[in-house]
Parts: structure tokens; C-alpha cells; sequence
């Protein structure tokens, strides 16, 4: 059985705690080359682990165009997100996703479709994706979705306040935000593509904690880049001193531009080499995805009958 840890609390506002750090660029992007060619897993392995990866998607749709009948489909995936028969001849029953996000106004719908399921609702807030709405808006925005049933709240922060080094006034929004969401977990996103050094990612990964997120989160998936193996060897090592001074558990969802089950694999191995075997559970690590599935579930397949079946086969949604 997996140990459920207390939700992370956040402290005050500390910045003893991150206003000496500088990350070494050179050194954090070495390493992180490393992770795909010094561990591998085959065969079977393979096939749990992709298996595991499955239960940490947040299955997304953020289009302008979505409607409640593509998030009915969406949700129905994210019931059943493998086929029935590759289940069956892998031994293994009951594979749900960790989640299915939305926009705000998608909530009832996600929530009516999921009715039973154990499936959390997650809805982006805060005026995603630039967050450059007034801040009681984006309190409202989120108080409107938790109202709609989301048990999950991914909120975007003020890049400004991180690129001009006004640290207070970063975790004030953040603590404010976390208010808002009462019950429900809350997830920020810090928009690292917008950050510009690793450094200001540290930073902003250390006062998000503080504030009181229960999870930090790379990207909104709307930057020019997103989600990148030196930024979340960052943002990981920023996770892991905050546990080692607080006791504190948070956790991580790397979002935007991961898309195959290589992408899966790696993340994984990211998380197992820095934090260990209980940060890939899905309380602790989600994936932000929405492709990502559909090519999982191709490699099950190969796995299973030997066989590479074409991509349309493993429709999203």
C-alpha cells in the first residue's frame, strides 16, 4: 500500500532559502543528457512502467474550439485508456489516468463524465495561459471552478514578478491562490520557457512551495519551449532540498511538448534517480498530455503482439 503523506502546508516567506542560489547551466544540462543513455528498461519492464506512466496523465484538452461532446470523449479515454484486450493479455485490470484537465467552463461536463470513475477533474485557472488578468479575476476563476466540481486547480503565476526578482510579491499571489482553492490540490505552473535562466526556476519553484502548492509544474504547454529535461532536473532538485528543510512533500508535473512513450520513459527515470520509487505514483508525479496516450498504448500493442499497428489506431478520444 502507498503511504499518503500530509499535504504540504507551504511556510513563510523565507529568501534565505533561494536568494544565493545560481544554477550551474553547463552542469545541469550534462546531467541531464545523461538519463537517456545511462538507463534503459526492455521487454516487460518497459511494459509496467508505460503501464505506470498511464496513471500519471493529466489527460488534457486546452483548444478554443472544445466542446462538452470532446471532453465526454476525452473522459471516456480516460476511463479506459488501453484497450481492453492488450489489458487482458498484459495480466492487468482497472488502468485509469491520473486525471483529465480542462478550462474552466469544461468543469460540469468532465465532472458529469466521470461520475463514479475516481477520476479527478483538474481545471487550468488564473487567467491561463498568460495569467495577466486582475488578481481577483483569477481568485474568482478559481473559486468558479472549484464550485464546478474540480478537485484540482493548475494555476499560472505573474512572470513579471519572477523577471524584475519581486519575490514577495510572487508568494503573496501564490499563497492567495492557494486560499482560493480551499480543498482543492493546487498545481503551479511557472511558465519556465518565459523564465529565462535556470536560476529564476529554482527561485520560483522554491517560493511556489512556500506558498503552499501541492504541486509545481513546468509549463502551460503555450510557450516556445516547454518542458525540458534540464528545467525539470531543476525544478527536482529545488522539490528535494525543500523536503530536506520542511519535511514537506510536493509534487511534479512536467507539461508541454512531451508526446511519446520515449517521453514517459525518461520522466520517469528523471523522477526514479532523484527522488526515488514513491514519486512515481500519481499523488506525487502527473504528466501533462494528451497525444502522449495514443502512443503508449501503439508500444503496449508491439509489446503484446510483436506488431507496430498504425498510429490512427489509438485514437485519443
Amino acid at each position: 500500500m502507498t503511504d499518503h503523506f500530509p499535504r504540504p502546508t507551504g511556510t513563510p516567506f523565507t529568501p534565505a532559502w533561494f536568494d544565493h542560489i545560481a544554477v550551474n547551466l553547463s552542469a545541469t544540462e550534462r546531467r541531464a543528457a545523461s538519463l537517456g543513455s545511462r538507463r534503459t528498461v526492455k521487454k516487460e519492464w518497459q511494459a509496467a512502467w508505460l503501464l505506470k506512466a498511464i496513471t500519471c496523465i493529466d489527460l488534457t484538452t486546452l483548444a478554443g474550439d472544445d466542446t462538452p461532446g470532446r471532453v465526454q470523449r476525452l473522459c471516456a479515454k480516460a476511463r479506459n485508456p488501453v484497450r481492453d484486450d492488450l489489458l487482458a493479455a498484459l495480466g492487468v485490470e482497472g488502468i485509469t489516468v491520473g486525471a483529465v484537465c480542462v478550462y474552466p467552463t469544461m468543469v460540469p461536463h468532465a465532472v458529469k463524465a466521470l461520475e463514479g470513475s475516481g477520476i479527478p477533474v483538474a481545471s487550468v485557472a488564473t487567467g491561463f495561459p498568460a495569467g495577466l488578468t486582475p488578481l481577483p479575476l483569477r481568485l474568482a476563476e478559481i473559486s468558479y471552478a472549484v464550485e464546478q466540481g474540480a478537485r484540482e486547480i493548475d494555476i499560472v503565476i505573474t512572470r513579471e514578478h519572477v523577471l524584475t526578482g519581486n519575490w514577495s510579491a510572487l508568494y503573496d499571489e501564490i499563497a492567495a491562490m492557494r486560499a482560493a482553492c480551499g480543498e482543492a490540490h493546487m498545481k503551479a505552473i511557472l511558465a519556465t520557457g518565459d523564465l529565462k535562466t535556470l536560476s529564476n526556476v529554482y527561485k520560483a519553484s522554491m517560493i511556489a512551495m512556500q506558498a503552499g502548492s501541492d504541486f509545481i509544474k513546468t509549463s502551460t504547454g503555450k510557450e516556445d519551449v516547454n518542458a525540458t529535461l534540464p528545467v525539470s532536473l531543476t525544478m527536482l532538485r529545488a522539490l528535494r532540498d525543500f523536503r530536506d528543510l520542511t519535511g514537506q512533500i510536493v509534487g511534479f508535473k512536467p507539461a508541454g511538448g512531451l508526446k511519446t512513450a520515449k517521453d514517459a520513459m525518461t520522466w520517469l527515470i528523471l523522477m526514479k534517480e532523484e527522488l526515488g520509487l514513491r514519486w512515481m505514483q500519481p499523488d506525487l508525479f502527473r504528466i501533462g498530455a494528451s497525444s502522449m496516450l495514443g502512443d503508449i498504448e501503439r508500444q503496449l500493442e508491439h509489446h503484446v503482439t510483436g506488431r507496430y499497428s498504425a498510429a490512427n489506431r489509438h485514437a485519443l478520444a
